[in-house]
């Protein structure tokens, strides 16, 4: 079980109902892609509706969100051209039958409903991402903090010892 330490409510990230949603489902997929143990750790941190705080799990559903977006900007493009595609054909089919006319111009209507869709799931996710993104680096900080604050306090140990030492001789001249 995730422990509140290193995790966070996905309820408590600035996220919609939909956001939160789709962050639940595409950590599963994530998990499931990457097949750790700590991507278990995030599937059953998921299903209790947790972001965990890890690093390796930020990181892998960060790698899974760049794809997943990659996914959507190429089926983007490829909705786009066959946008332009289906514009120019209509126009220069325009002395056709109206009922080839109006098979073409609700083909039209469904792919640029298609691309709102996919535009709106492309920024819903873009944004999660950047709040994945944001906590791995708030993680990756404190990671190092506490590295660096490990060498420091042990560097202090052994001056400390050392110049506990000096003093005392310093005293005893005295």
């Amino acid at each position: 079980m995730a422990s509140p330490s290193n995790s966070v409510p996905d309820t408590q990230i600035g996220l919609t109902n939909d956001e939160i949603a789709l962050l639940r489902h595409h950590q599963q997929q994530a998990a499931t892609t990457a097949g750790s143990s700590s991507s278990r750790a995030a599937s059953r941190a998921s299903s209790q509706g947790l972001l965990l705080l890890d690093g390796s799990s930020l990181a892998a559903l960060g790698r899974h969100f760049d794809r997943l977006m990659q996914q959507i900007q190429a089926r983007l493009e490829y909705l786009s051209e066959q946008s332009a595609s289906v514009a120019e054909q209509q126009y220069d089919r325009a002395g056709n039958a109206i009922a080839l006319a109006d098979a073409e111009i609700a083909r039209f209507h469904d792919i640029l409903r298609q691309i709102d869709e996919l535009e709106l799931d492309f920024d819903r996710i873009r944004h999660i991402r950047d709040i994945v993104r944001s906590y791995r680096s708030r993680v990756e900080e404190m990671e190092q903090q506490l590295e660096h604050s490990g060498t420091s306090s042990r560097h202090r140990s052994r001056h400390h010892g050392e110049s506990s030492g000096s003093s005392s001789r310093r005293h005893h001249r005295r």
